[in-house]
């Protein structure tokens, strides 16, 4: 069908863009500091993408337009799990599928109401009751594609999350206007030029108005049949089923994701029953009269509203400003749908509207904080007036940055965050004031700005300041003497070494190592002294035949002992244990001139030289398990009252896949509930780690809890660390407008 010609040219027309993005920020990653394995693997990763960047994308581009000519093809391999044959994959195929899969949720997030518009549209023409599974419209078979051409043309899957985030932003800027061009392609054809959905929402004679606030299909999901909904929902029983099955093979996270959507979908559902042209995805401005009002409330801001928003030095804010602001913006509501000239613009003007009412009245918002996000009131709405996506869209940066601000402010009545927070807000608000024609972009911008400034502010206050800085060299020099543990441990596997030589290398000399690399660097002098060292050793405890190979060591060992004496200086052992040590070193030496095994040859020796030399380039990111912290040595460290600190250790069971992904997508500023040694608080998400395996948590009352990654994930598992708050601010603002709405829908255009 043309309609699919249209898509997939605009669609391709978003691949060399974003191949150069990819390759930018490859090259910005090797720019940038980091330890010797990253340091290597993001140089190869850039190699990798400069050789095979162009066969991806043109790879990509082939498999699109074929698929374009195999629109009712069978079910794809991305969606054969869920068609009933149950079938073994690999692990490469699974671990496709899942990059498939994020990609082509967040392109469904974006893309929600042109992509139903198009599926309408393409079900009315071709009369068919549902896209085929491996339609080319679909975001999955995208994805799909997308993928197998990345690992088709010989690019590694660390390299595609590196940059995953990006691939995203970019294809759904793109795809959003595929999807539009090809409505405007049928559109143009005579092709359902108007979509009416009051006629698809089903109702018994006894809901004409209320509608519910769960149901088992999402208005959101542009898959959904709307004229064959039984067969999707199916009875009660079934519905029950699904929830049941979704409870148990979901994690919390995605959970509430999934409660968030059907939220915003109720809303999507009521509007679309109640006002005509309201899911028209093509509208992207306000109509001459409304956009004159909106520009004369912009010129006038401050002055039409009262003394409510007023900024002026010293100024304190109280629940009285509240109120003020409450019925100041009540007003302009009211003006602003007299100005309305259609239906869905005075619809999109009172959810906004109740939508900040319910925000505004948070009481665990500092009403200093309140007042500001009363005066983000018209930037949002003109944002919603133009983009229909902010209603349906949890990822909307509007309401991402809403949601952000008030999940670092919900303090439980107290403005724990300080003056800092709130003129970094007060910032953000007027930035957003002063571009009043950007939009989208102004929202984007400074939610990138917002996000951090929180990664600075949370981090550096205080004895949290020194925290920070020496549990990254904690994470940093463990993880090394674990990585180099774990290499040393294969490169002896095989070798004849006595067991109290292995011993003394895995215990004290990996730390030694670690220490010394992360102090100087690994490739500083004191660190190759002490990397030759530890082949010159395993060669010495080996078995000596030869008289030659004897007396060798007899001439290097007072040498050989120096050198380990000085690297266990390095790690802070006292004389005593140093001893101990090399006591136990020059026995196992003086029984190896006894001994009849075979001896070690000098090339595996110099082979293991060699591979000690570039040790780090072996050295892998993946998880080392939990670190061996110790609260007492942080506290000497730090140099702070071992009060203020605690590292957590201990409670809670091995977590499951699923709460060790929800610990690693925990975001800064988020406030939980943490219930530590039969006490319970509320504390703040402060910090992470580079690698991810230490989270900082901060009290109110200046309390630090240091918690490594298992342990945080084994705490959410059991309940023993809960969010404060199981919805985002705006999430619950729109449930509160549904609300309201299904109530009194009148309202909607009165």
């Amino acid at each position: 069908m043309q309609a699919r010609d249209v898509f997939t040219a605009h669609a391709s027309q978003a691949l060399p863009d974003i191949a150069k993005a990819i390759l930018g920020k490859l090259v910005v990653l090797v720019d940038q500091p980091a330890s010797a394995p990253v340091a290597r693997e993001r140089r190869e990763a850039r190699l990798a993408f400069q050789a095979a960047g162009k066969a991806w994308t043109n790879g990509t581009n082939k498999a699109w337009r074929l698929a374009t000519r195999q629109a009712s093809r069978s079910m794809s391999a991305l969606s054969s799990l869920d068609s009933g044959d149950f079938q073994l994959m690999d692990n490469d195929a699974m671990e496709n599928k899942i990059l498939a899969s994020r990609l082509a949720l967040h392109l469904l997030d974006v893309a929600t109401w042109e992509l139903r518009d198009l599926r309408l549209r393409v079900q009315n023409l071709e009369q068919i009751c549902e896209l085929q599974a491996g339609d080319i419209f679909r975001p999955e078979v995208l994805s799909r594609l997308m993928v197998e051409q990345w690992t088709e043309a010989g690019l590694s899957r660390d390299t595609w999350l590196a940059v995953q985030d990006l691939i995203q932003a970019r294809l759904a800027e793109h795809l959003l206007e595929a999807y539009h061009k090809a409505n405007e392609f049928l559109v143009e054809r005579g092709v359902m030029p108007d979509i009416d959905l009051r006629a698809m929402v089903k109702r018994t004679p006894s809901s004409t108005v209320k509608m519910p606030l769960a149901t088992s299909t999402s208005a959101s999901s542009p898959w959904a049949n709307d004229q064959n909904q039984s067969s999707f929902a199916g009875s009660g029983v079934d519905s029950a089923r699904e929830e049941n099955r979704a409870q148990t093979t979901t994690s919390p996270l995605a959970r509430a994701r999934m409660r968030a959507q059907s939220v915003v979908g109720n809303l999507q559902r009521l509007l679309s029953s109640q006002v005509a042209g309201f899911d028209d995805t093509r509208r992207t401005q306000a109509t001459p009269q409304l956009a004159q009002a909106l520009a004369v409330m912009a010129a006038s801001q401050v002055a039409d509203l009262g003394t409510a928003l007023v900024d002026e030095p010293g100024q304190a804010y109280g629940p009285e400003h509240i109120e003020q602001a409450i019925t100041a913006l009540r007003q302009r509501t009211m003006s602003l749908k007299k100005a309305a000239s259609t239906s869905t613009e005075k619809a999109t003007i009172e959810i906004v509207a109740l939508m900040f009412q319910s925000i505004l009245a948070e009481e665990r918002i500092p009403p200093s904080v309140r007042v500001w996000f009363a005066r983000l009131q018209m930037p949002v709405l003109r944002v919603a007036i133009s983009e229909p996506q902010f209603f349906g869209s949890l990822q909307h940066p509007a309401r991402r940055l809403i949601d952000r601000m008030g999940s670092c402010v919900l303090s439980f009545g107290v403005a724990v965050s300080g003056g800092a927070m709130d003129a970094e807000i007060k910032r953000i608000v007027q930035v957003i004031e002063q571009y009043p024609e950007t939009g989208r972009r102004v929202f984007e911008l400074v939610y990138d700005e917002f996000q951090k400034f929180l990664s600075k502010f949370l981090s550096e206050n205080g004895s949290a300041a020194r925290v920070v800085s020496i549990a990254q060299q904690v994470e940093q020099k463990e993880t090394m003497a674990i990585q180099y543990t774990i290499e040393m441990r294969s490169m002896l596997n095989d070798m004849p070494v006595r067991e109290e030589i292995r011993e003394f290398l895995f215990k004290i000399w990996a730390e030694v190592l670690a220490l010394t690399a992360m102090r100087n660097g690994p490739q500083h002098e004191q660190t190759m002294t002490l990397k030759r060292a530890t082949a010159d050793l395993v060669w010495a405890a080996s078995a000596k035949p030869n008289r030659a190979e004897r007396a060798k060591v007899i001439s290097d060992l007072p040498k050989l002992l120096q050198v380990l004496r000085m690297g266990m200086t390095v790690l802070a052992l006292d004389i005593q244990s140093q001893e101990q040590q090399l006591k136990v070193i020059s026995d196992t030496l003086a029984d190896a001139f006894l001994s009849k095994t075979g001896a070690i040859s000098s090339e595996r020796i110099d082979a293991m030289a060699k591979r000690l030399t570039n040790l780090e380039d072996y050295l892998s990111d993946e998880d080392v398990g939990d670190l061996p912290l110790d609260t007492e040595a942080l506290v000497m460290m730090i140099g702070i009252d071992a009060s203020d600190i605690e590292v957590v250790t201990d409670g809670g069971g091995p977590p499951n896949e699923a709460m060790g992904a929800w610990a690693q997508e925990l975001q800064l500023g988020s406030w939980f509930s943490l219930d530590h040694n039969g006490r319970i608080g509320h504390v703040q998400f402060a910090w992470c780690s580079e690698r991810k395996q230490l989270h900082l948590f901060a009290s109110a009352e200046g309390r630090l809890f240091l918690i490594q990654a298992r342990r945080l994930a084994a705490y959410l598992q059991a309940g023993l660390l809960k969010p404060t708050e199981e919805e985002a601010l705006t999430v619950r603002a729109t449930r509160d407008a549904l609300a309201k709405l299904e109530a009194n829908p009148g309202r909607l255009l009165s």
